[in-house]
């Protein structure tokens, strides 16, 4: 009797590899072919050295088969990887396949809400907003959860504060950190704080789909609303967040100037399309007050933002002001919204009037 595909995967299942769990289960399997007793697949997903130290215990276990004439498993080198990983490291997570078939929009365990911060244009301060508006929520008395979905370009780590690497009890659960009383996962707290993500589209996706549904986002107590900081633009992130979850609600943010709103006017009707609900705008960087003389300026504008929600009708969240204080507890990774101050005071407000609308 020819050797079949799924003996193949039936023995995988069941061969523990270095590092705990099997191939299988840790999703590093990819490209099964079997033919007249030849079998190839490619080993992909974790750190090269790892994946390097399987390749023995799989290929024995293979050649042990009936009818298994040769065995040949592919190892490539380079990324994809777990990311920042090496054989110095302790294992994490290994992060960046590509997704998984998924029936229709799922709910997030030990989620209750899931509120997504857009902008459709960077540099306006979606990333700060994001990280404040978790810590003032937290502060509120929210159990509050901040997932960093700029896989490009994550700046949550910084913005929180957090360094330290996230840990995998079996390989497969993500185990989140806390940080200003908030849950926080971020590509970013797996790279090396200059390493460039290089990923086509599939794997990004695949990202995605897995800090939705591997992390423990439960892992310090149920949360009454997850955070997703998103990248600039209306790209495949926002695709796959709206297509294997179901968002409660979109935030937009925007500078008052006609560029900015040009891009938010594009966030809008991407989220409008993919059925998610937008919850308002904030206008970020309102107004400037010196810190010497008191005088308020407007260097970005004034009021765009309010005047664009009123004439799509969509409610006006708020303003807020652009302030040195809180770029500089961003860069030091203690957000404003974490002390005392005019920048908290409006993170405050803009947190209770959330909660007021029921909205969190």
């Amino acid at each position: 009797m020819a050797l079949s595909k799924e003996q193949v995967l039936e023995v995988l299942r069941k061969t523990e590899v270095p590092g705990g769990g099997t191939a299988v289960s840790r999703d590093l399997l990819r490209a099964l072919a079997v033919q007249d007793g030849v079998v190839r697949f490619v080993l992909e997903g974790a750190p090269q050295a790892e994946l390097e130290a399987m390749r023995p215990v799989l290929e024995g276990a293979v050649k042990a088969l009936p009818g298994a004439a040769s065995v040949t498993i592919v190892v490539p080198s380079g990324p994809p990887r777990g990311l920042g990983g090496t054989a110095q490291q302790p294992r994490g997570p290994a992060i960046g396949g590509h997704p998984k078939p998924q029936s229709g929009p799922q709910r997030v365990p030990g989620v209750a809400k899931i509120i997504a911060v857009g902008s459709g244009k960077g540099g306006v301060g979606k990333s700060t907003v994001s990280s404040n508006l978790a810590v003032a929520l937290a502060r509120a008395g929210k159990r509050v959860g901040l997932l960093d979905a700029d896989i490009y370009g994550p700046s949550q780590p910084r913005m929180m504060g957090a360094t330290q690497r996230p840990s995998s009890p079996d390989g497969q659960t993500i185990l989140p950190l806390k940080a200003h009383g908030v849950a926080l996962m971020s590509v970013g707290l797996m790279l090396k704080e200059d390493e460039a993500v290089i990923w086509r589209g599939p794997m990004l996706m695949g990202a995605m789909q897995q800090m939705l549904f591997q992390v423990k986002w439960d892992e310090f107590g149920p949360l009454d609303v997850l955070l997703i900081d998103l990248p600039p633009g209306t790209g495949d992130v926002q695709l796959t967040l709206c297509q294997k979850t179901k968002l409660d609600g979109t935030i937009v943010v925007s500078t008052p100037q006609d560029v900015a709103l040009l891009d938010a006017k594009k966030a809008i009707d991407m989220f409008r399309r993919l059925d998610a609900p937008v919850l308002g705008l904030i206008e970020n960087m309102s107004s400037y007050i010196c810190a010497n003389c008191g005088h308020e300026a407007h260097p970005f504008g004034h009021g765009g933002v309010e005047a664009e929600a009123a004439r799509l009708d969509l409610p006006f969240l708020g303003a807020l002001p652009l302030d040195l204080d809180v770029r500089l507890a961003g860069d030091a990774g203690t957000p404003a919204a974490a002390g005392e101050g005019i920048a908290a005071d409006a993170y405050a407000a803009l947190a209770e009037g959330l909660i007021a609308r029921g909205a969190v």
